[in-house]
């Protein structure tokens, strides 16, 4: 396994984000690159675009993987923050389902109080608000603030979710019979202040539900470009337990989902509500252990695999290009950038891509300085190929982007190996 400089461990002296234990052993470096998503204007195209470190690290006191330290949470998370979660159709209705399922299991009901924490634009909490289920979100992004209550009448306090938040939040409105985390627990760079909030400002009875990308998917499949700034650590079940146990908090279920290339949807009451761990937590732990994700050894062999799926990607696309195929790109997600800027894939190679998100037509994205389009410019230029950047939801893009079959065009995945379809 490849081992952090020494002079570099020493200068920043980093410990885990969880435990505290140094971190020594890198298992993925992916070069210096910029925010992902920092996308660019035109009239910056001229301008110096800083690039940071980008590597992960794995802990051996608690076995929680991490990027190196280099942006605080400010850098990503502000007021004119770019992803919106309704944007994208099937996850708006992954949260429509979550609602349904969660209201029948903790019989939630007009006297209940819900609150998301990264609620985003309001894509889940607006199907509590049909329901008549009072809730609250928090997010730091006041962009996506504002279009939540616009849109949804969600109401949502601007900020960022810790210790003191979730103590002054219960102080206000009670305690919560439910909070919801989707796809943030990754996002937070002191864990334990974050963790801390959640209890809180739980109810005694209350559950708390963590959704995020699951490790041992990402190491099996080979998920390199979910590897970005703004994702602070890559989470197993193994890693967390101590984390909440920390806290006072105690895993008792856990779904998986076929999310964001495999997730895990997590469910945790306090410790002293008595809950046990259910057959299919205590399953996935041996899973975990089986896949041997409590050992060094496991991570050793991760960046050789990244690196080879580099070269097999430029080679496809190297080939295509030679022959004359010109090449568009589908989405501009923070994974994207991941691999394009790994990757060196520019306008040498992409022509442009295209993206639902309004927000984001118009822009460049970072590094590359590749242009952002409207998906219908894809279907007016007819590319030979299209290379789909968000892979997680590439049955959607392909279902909605069918026409491109009616001239022969084609589609390319890059994760978990290249491959045109």
């Amino acid at each position: 396994m490849q081992q952090a400089d020494p002079r570099e461990t020493a200068a920043r002296a980093q410990p885990c984000r969880s435990c505290g234990a140094p971190l020594h052993d890198v298992v993925v470096d992916l070069g210096m690159t910029p925010v992902s998503n920092a996308f660019r204007r035109r009239e910056d195209l001229r301008s110096p675009e800083p690039f940071f470190p980008l590597k992960a690290l794995v802990c051996r006191g608690c076995w929680l993987v991490q990027t190196l330290d280099t942006l605080g949470r400010d850098t990503h998370f502000h007021g004119d923050y770019a992803y919106f979660s309704s944007v994208t159709k099937g996850w708006v209705e992954h949260a429509q389902s979550f609602v349904e399922a969660i209201v029948g299991r903790e019989g939630l009901g007009r006297e209940s109080f819900v609150v998301e924490v990264a609620s985003n634009d309001g894509y889940l909490l607006q199907h509590f608000v049909a329901k008549g289920v009072p809730c609250l979100g928090v997010d730091p992004a006041a962009n996506c603030a504002k279009a939540a209550a616009e849109r949804y009448g969600v109401k949502t306090e601007v900020g960022f979710f810790g210790r003191e938040m979730g103590a002054a939040i219960a102080r206000r409105n009670g305690p919560a019979d439910l909070i919801v985390a989707n796809n943030v627990l990754a996002h937070v760079p002191d864990l334990n202040d974050f963790v801390a909030g959640f209890r809180a400002l739980l109810a005694a009875r209350g559950v708390i539900s963590f959704e995020f990308p699951h490790l041992l998917r990402l190491m099996e499949e080979n998920q390199f470009d979910t590897v970005y700034h703004e994702h602070y650590s890559y989470l197993s079940a193994l890693a967390l337990a101590p984390l909440f146990a920390r806290h006072g908090l105690n895993m008792v279920d856990v779904e998986e989902l076929a999310t964001h290339g495999g997730s895990l949807r997590l469910f945790l009451r306090h410790d002293a509500a008595g809950e046990g761990a259910s057959a299919a937590m205590t399953s996935l732990i041996g899973r975990e252990k089986a896949a041997r994700l409590d050992r060094i050894e496991t991570y050793a062999t991760f960046n050789a695999r990244v690196e080879k799926t580099k070269r097999k990607l430029l080679s496809l696309l190297i080939g295509l290009k030679n022959e004359g195929k010109r090449i568009a790109g589908y989405g501009a997600p923070a994974k994207g950038n991941t691999l394009l800027n790994y990757c060196g894939i520019g306008t040498d190679f992409l022509d442009y891509t295209v993206d639902r998100s309004e927000a984001k037509q118009g822009l460049f994205l970072p590094g590359t300085q590749i242009p952002i389009l409207a998906p219908a410019r894809i279907l007016e230029d007819r590319p030979d190929y299209v290379l789909i950047l968000p892979w997680n939801i590439r049955e959607e893009i392909m279902r909605d982007m069918a026409g491109i079959r009616d001239w022969g065009g084609r589609f390319i995945v890059p994760i978990p190996e290249p491959k045109v379809l």
